[in-house]
């Protein structure tokens, strides 16, 4: 496995592959990495000749300076990590200067309203931040091929619109979340949960299985209720918000019409650790 410190030798890299007609798979990742990356980096060794993984704490995405400062940097395990699973050619480890070079500033795009909708209404500009890293890592990699968890469902589709918007020839894959056995779903995040809370955290998973269940059998207003009666009754857990949410454009809604596909979002305090989950309503 190669690694790339810096936009030249990535450039290098990327203009041999595309003289060998190769095409590129690409995931991007802030590090801290874990499972679940590696399941992107499977689906994308299925499908392409070349697998790109990318570290990068992107600045611009951060709304807490705090947050930023917290989030875990660790670079040796990581690349520890990608070279044991075999299932990447390179990885690129741009700095600063490689993804801004006039400067530490976001673009602004226009997302057709999804980045108003849920984790963009309490952090403004933040998927401004997740654009501008994305369309410049994808314009110095240009893989034919790019891949994201469905864990950060509205960062998904926001990536959608933002190749759609800018006519990019990128190819966009969603990658089912993945779980740890008791349901967590696995974040970089739960470095910082102990024992005790990784073991509550599970309560999560099965609340938005039971949403499934109670799906297009009891209303939404109840089924809301009914999320956060369960967690008034966790200890050190604080309910961010639960919602019902059409696929497509992220609105919220109330009321089921059967030609639309529905996701259900929640987010949870548990301790000083956000943690964020969501799933498909069958």
């Amino acid at each position: 496995m190669k690694i790339l410190n810096n936009k030249a030798e990535l450039l290098d890299f990327v203009a041999d592959i595309k003289k060998q007609n190769k095409n590129i798979g690409f995931a991007p990742t802030m590090g801290a990495l874990h499972n679940g990356h590696l399941s992107l980096y499977k689906v994308a060794r299925e499908n392409n000749d070349i697998v790109i993984s990318s570290i990068f704490v992107n600045p611009t995405q951060f709304n807490n300076r705090e947050d930023l400062e917290k989030y875990p940097r660790t670079i040796a395990h990581d690349i520890e990590k990608l070279k044991n699973s075999e299932l990447v050619d390179a990885v690129y480890i741009p700095t600063v200067n490689d993804i801004y070079p006039n400067g530490l500033s976001s673009k602004q795009y226009n997302f057709n309203g999804l980045e108003n909708e849920m984790e963009g209404a309490a952090r403004p500009g933040h998927f401004d931040g997740v654009g501008t890293v994305i369309e410049a890592l994808f314009g110095q990699i240009q893989p034919d091929d790019a891949y994201f968890g469905e864990k950060d469902y509205q960062q998904l589709k926001i990536i959608e619109t933002l190749v759609k918007n800018l006519k990019l020839s990128v190819k966009i894959h969603g990658v089912a979340i993945h779980r740890q056995e008791d349901g967590l779903a696995m974040s970089s995040r739960n470095a910082r949960l102990n024992n005790e809370e990784k073991n509550a955290s599970t309560i999560i998973y099965k609340t938005l299985k039971q949403v499934n269940d109670w799906f297009r059998v009891i209303s939404i207003p109840e089924i809301k209720e009914r999320v956060v009666e369960i967690f008034e009754k966790q200890d050190n857990m604080e309910l961010e918000y639960f919602l019902i949410a059409d696929e497509e454009n992220l609105k919220e809604t109330d009321f089921f019409y059967k030609d639309k596909n529905y996701r259900a979002f929640i987010v949870v305090n548990v301790g000083k650790v956000r943690l964020i989950d969501n799933i498909h309503l069958e």
